[in-house]
């Protein structure tokens, strides 16, 4: 069992209920695999630490940019607290190192394991909230999460990356991007699909997903990560 006051100075925050923290690492699945365990699972805090996070969130982006209307403002909001900003926040503070996983779980890469450190993050969120009241948490996400927001706005990563391929293909090339479908399988309640992302006749990039728009979105990030744009 890893030392969890020790992940707790490297978060900065001193616990009087360190359970909290250790429930907010703790996934499901290890506690399907250690029957003897007496503690309980991190969805509940995950819960009660998403919804602190939204309004913490929108309180700061409301005062940050009191001329921006309410659609750009949801915009921000969703590229700071979607699941691959939260993760990657999660990602550096070393969640990774405390996570009580299964041994399946702990195999995860990619999406699986970015949603099991974004859920995290937001647990812990819950659980600094409950130990030591709003006023932590917020410091706690400002300290983690606001500082991204120059970088979301430069970036133009409040677009989803579909929305983002258009409008640069239309002015690098003059041009609308087309989305085929390539290949389906798989049985209808675990499809697969794979589309390809064309400017012209020209195949720009792949993407996967369990939709065809998710696969859509997958395809135009692969293209503005091939471009560079």
């Amino acid at each position: 069992m890893p030392d969890f006051s020790v992940f707790a100075a490297k978060l900065g925050l001193s616990f009087k209920n360190l359970d909290l923290l250790v429930e907010a690492l703790t996934h499901r699945s290890y506690l399907n695999e250690h029957r003897e365990y007496a503690g309980s699972h991190n969805e509940r805090l995950e819960f009660l630490g998403d919804a602190v996070l939204e309004l913490a969130a929108t309180d700061f982006l409301f005062k940050k940019f009191p001329a921006k209307p309410e659609g750009e403002l949801t915009a921000y909001r969703a590229a700071l607290v979607n699941t691959v900003s939260l993760a990657a926040s999660s990602q550096a503070l070393g969640v990774n190192d405390f996570l009580l996983l299964s041994k399946g779980e702990s195999k995860d890469t990619g999406r699986a394991r970015d949603v099991i450190l974004a859920d995290a993050f937001e647990a812990i969120i819950g659980a600094v909230y409950l130990d030591q009241g709003y006023a932590a948490a917020e410091t706690f996400i400002a300290r983690t999460i606001f500082n991204k927001i120059d970088g979301v706005i430069a970036n133009r990563s409040y677009q989803d990356a579909k929305s983002r391929f258009q409008e640069l293909a239309q002015e690098k090339r003059g041009t609308t991007p087309a989305y085929e479908t390539l290949s389906e399988v798989g049985p209808d309640h675990d499809k697969r699909f794979t589309v390809g992302l064309f400017i012209g006749s020209e195949e720009i990039a792949r993407g996967e997903g369990q939709s065809k728009q998710e696969a859509e979105q997958a395809a135009a990030q692969a293209g503005l990560d091939k471009t560079g744009w």
